[in-house]
């Protein structure tokens, strides 16, 4: 898929160009940095050496050497000093600038570490969304796979207020055994004073038990319609219907071209469920609709898989970014929307 958020070493990444999190001089330092310049070897440092630096919000681009990477791209990401100095536009040239240089240089596969999140103190969830609302920015016009590395779930914070009200639908959601052990993690998030509930969520937040039923036709002549138009034909169907391109879908989608023409072109092609579910997103179908996109694959939303309730929560409430979606499963330990 176009962007996915993965947990691994980024210098085990095998990708065109890894990105590193330098600092001005280049040189080496802590963290990502020092992990990069150790695995790449002496090589790297020597070439460094004669790039005579680089500003924050600025890139430079070297060999690899060791890493199993054509490109490392450096990016010195700016230093937290309370949000009044320019940190956030300087964060988005970092992101902007390192995937100018990979498109210049014709890679395909990009591996970035979430920047300026570590010794440079920005706060993480900010950092996150700045990160990901570039990155998807970028890739709305632009053919490029982009990997945001995570190197461990500690280094990794989506919005709190999010997550609990994640937290809360699942565990009012969710039908199987260990439903309980959600309400304990609810009840101590709950303790914390800087956790605020809004009593105007509560009906969105209320208890949905079962699975989803499948919309009823309303005539036999519309249910044979139905059986004989396939995911593909309904998935045309829809874009035509809410004036998009095929781009802005498949974009929309974080899927790849070269799958938006198989599905285009296979009147019979069965998708994942992942990325069904994807093409709902991008499309902004309601839940009826969802459920009925997912018949024409051979799938149903169902209330005992947490990967569903949470796709469920979004559409509920009408927020259909696919890379936020994506943030939450995978906060949740789930699998990503996408191909």
């Amino acid at each position: 898929m176009p962007l996915e958020i993965v947990q691994n070493d980024i210098t085990k990444m095998k990708v065109d160009a890894i990105v590193n999190a330098a600092n001005q001089t280049l040189l080496g330092g802590g963290g990502v940095d020092g992990a990069i310049h150790r695995a790449a070897g002496p090589g790297l440092l020597a070439e460094c050496r004669t790039l005579g630096g680089c500003e924050t919000g600025s890139a430079k681009i070297t060999g690899a050497y060791h890493l199993p990477c054509r490109y490392v791209i450096h990016t010195v990401g700016p230093r937290w000093r309370g949000g009044m100095y320019g940190e956030r536009n300087k964060l988005i040239s970092c992101y902007r600038t390192a995937l100018a240089l990979a498109k210049e240089n014709q890679c395909m596969t990009v591996a970035f570490p979430l920047i300026s999140s570590g010794i440079y103190g920005y706060p993480k969830a900010q950092a996150l969304q700045i990160a990901i609302d570039t990155i998807s920015e970028f890739l709305f016009d632009n053919e490029m796979t982009v990997y945001l590395v995570i190197f461990d779930k500690a280094a990794y914070q989506i919005s709190q207020r999010v997550f609990l009200e994640l937290a809360r639908y699942i565990d009012d959601t969710y039908v199987d055994e260990h439903t309980s052990s959600y309400r304990g993690r609810i009840q101590s998030l709950l303790l914390d004073d800087e956790l605020e509930f809004f009593p105007e969520d509560t009906e969105m937040l209320a208890p949905t038990r079962g699975r989803l039923e499948a919309p009823v036709a309303s005539s036999l002549e519309e249910a044979i319609s139905r059986i004989d138009e396939s995911f593909s034909e309904m998935i045309l169907r829809k874009i035509d219907e809410r004036g998009i391109t095929d781009v802005q879908c498949y974009k929309k989608a974080n899927i790849d071209r070269k799958l938006f023409s198989k599905i285009r072109s296979d009147r019979l092609y069965k998708p994942s469920k992942s990325t069904a579910l994807a093409f709902a997103i991008a499309l902004e179908l309601s839940l009826d609709e969802t459920q009925e996109m997912l018949m024409k694959a051979g799938f149903a939303l169902s209330h005992s898989n947490k990967f569903d309730i949470i796709v469920e929560y979004f559409i509920r409430r009408g927020n259909y970014n696919i890379f936020e979606i994506n943030e939450a499963l995978f906060a949740f330990d789930q699998s990503l929307l996408g191909a």
